[in-house]
């Protein structure tokens, strides 16, 4: 578990290599906020007591995500090649089957280390955010908390049927996931059925919207538009910028999510390590 001081660390270096990059980087805060004791996901470089480098590994099933930073000032010292290294040797360990490095569109500084290393561009990422837009009340669908064992059982399913994880992998995320402090993970019913799922993630006046999937079989009736709209109405009542994520290849998703009003503001690319 990361304590509030490294936590407050990482904030602050974060906030640093943005502001000189004009960039976004992807820290999973809700994530890193709730790390367990008996992992190693984490990697930090201090100069003199202070933190200059940091990468951060986050696991999803046979998956791991890799998103790192250095300093400005500390550059070309070999230091981001030092926390990768640790971070895919802990990923091997691991038994990782896809391992991807993560770096915002915008960073060419990204894009110069990434030159050396052996791995090909997966996909983009985009990033959307919510414009105040008029939504309807869909009574048809509804969106309850998931407390059940039936729930979970139906959480894992659907991760397995739109998400591409095996049942194992998919088990496991949900044992990893299921204790975020920052997460409300949500099951999406109709007519009396469990049809889908998503989890909201709560953190600084922002809620994100992650897992969003329905049934395969159930797709293109108009389940996912009824469930994401009651959701979105809901936390704009409490008071929250609203955001979710969508690979640039699933048009159809990004069509559904720009009719309830998202747009897309910032991208992400993700590249598979080839070796």
């Amino acid at each position: 578990m990361l304590t509030k001081e490294k936590l407050n660390e990482i904030k602050t270096l974060q906030e640093i290599c943005e502001k000189k990059g004009n960039l976004q980087l992807k820290l999973n805060f809700d994530m890193l906020e709730s790390r367990s004791e008996n992992r190693k996901e984490d990697f930090f470089h201090y100069v003199d007591s202070k933190l200059v480098g940091f990468l951060g590994s986050y696991y999803f099933g046979n998956k791991v995500e890799i998103c790192g930073m250095v300093h400005p000032d500390y550059r070309r010292r070999g230091i981001f090649s030092k926390l990768l290294e640790a971070g895919l040797e802990e990923a091997k360990k691991r038994e990782a089957r896809t391992i991807l490095l993560n770096a915002p569109t915008e960073s060419q500084s990204a894009k110069e280390f990434l030159k050396n290393i052996p791995s090909t561009l997966s996909m983009v990422e985009y990033q959307m955010k919510w414009q105040k837009t008029e939504l309807a009340e869909e009574d048809s669908v509804t969106v309850r908390p998931s407390f059940s064992k039936e729930d979970m059982e139906a959480e894992i399913q659907l991760d397995v049927q739109c998400f591409g994880l095996n049942e194992k992998e998919a088990r496991q995320y949900k044992q990893e996931t299921k204790e975020l402090n920052t997460d409300l993970r949500l099951i999406i019913e109709a007519e009396g059925k469990i049809v889908g799922k998503m989890r909201l993630s709560e953190m600084n006046g922002e809620s994100w919207i992650y897992g969003f999937s329905v049934f395969p079989k159930l797709q293109g009736k108009g389940i996912g538009r009824k469930a994401l709209s009651n959701v979105v109405k809901m936390q704009d009542e409490k008071g929250f910028s609203i955001f979710l994520e969508v690979e640039s290849k699933n048009e159809h998703a990004q069509r559904l999510y720009e009719s309830c009003g998202f747009r897309s503001y910032h991208s992400q690319e993700y590249y598979k390590v080839t070796q």
